[in-house]
């Protein structure tokens, strides 16, 4: 990108797209934590909002889709600058090009994650109070409907605006892949701050899916991956707080 114009006026809408993700999810990950080591009522993953169950679960699902707001903008910007969602990999999904190496990305980041839980052990003994972990609650077991619906859209969202959106336009704007790499992963990092230190533990999981995006230009890979990790743990906690 040659055009002194054309690139600040990308640099700037780069800018604001991540800032419209991740504002609301910082902030909201700083106050869950300052909640709970603060002493306050702790937050779970499913809101109670009205005490019928089920209509609880259907609104839940209703008020956790603004997570997804900014993805619309983001494809769009991205279309309008020639990157069409099918050249991003948003193409119906491929069990073999997609499923399958996605359940391979996500048994790696199970497997990373309990390598590093083994090796800090000695450390996290000395550190409980500074990871949190957030509750589910106490729900039916069919609110593994509402856990999974939740995170369809956390895969969808994450992976489209840190890894489509913002690698797609570092690498317009003459990033080198490592560098821009290390920018996502922060990003993604940084608002999985509620779990205290134990944010550690995201971090290979955003490894595993940001080179594969940036190795293979498929987001069906990542997307899957992200639905298929965050599906398991909460389908194991709802299943198991009751």
């Amino acid at each position: 990108m040659t055009d002194p114009a054309e690139r600040r006026s990308l640099v700037w809408e780069t800018r604001f797209v991540m800032a419209a993700f991740l504002v609301p999810g910082v902030s909201s990950a700083i106050v869950i934590f300052s909640q709970a080591v603060g002493g306050g009522t702790a937050q779970t993953r499913f809101p109670e909002i009205v005490p019928n169950l089920a209509a609880n679960l259907v609104l839940g699902a209703i008020a956790y889709l603004p997570v997804a707001a900014v993805v619309p903008l983001a494809v769009f910007l991205l279309a309008r600058s020639g990157q069409s969602p099918a050249s991003l990999g948003l193409v119906r999904p491929s069990f073999k090009l997609d499923v399958v190496p996605g359940i391979g990305l996500a048994a790696a980041s199970f497997a990373a994650e309990f390598a590093a839980a083994v090796a800090l052990a000695p450390v996290l003994d000395h550190a409980t109070t500074a990871i949190n972990q957030v509750s589910t609650g106490h729900f039916p077991g069919y609110y593994v409907v509402l856990g999974l619906f939740m995170s369809a859209v956390t895969a969808v969202t994450e992976e489209v605006l840190v890894n489509g959106y913002l690698l797609t336009r570092l690498g317009q704007l003459g990033w080198a892949p490592w560098p821009a790499f290390f920018l996502s992963l922060a990003l993604r990092t940084s608002y999985h701050v509620y779990y205290g230190l134990g944010f550690v533990f995201t971090i290979p999981f955003g490894y595993f899916v940001t080179r594969s995006f940036q190795k293979h230009g498929r987001l069906g890979r990542p997307i899957a991956a992200h639905f298929i990790y965050d599906g398991v743990l909460i389908t194991i906690a709802v299943l198991t707080a009751h």
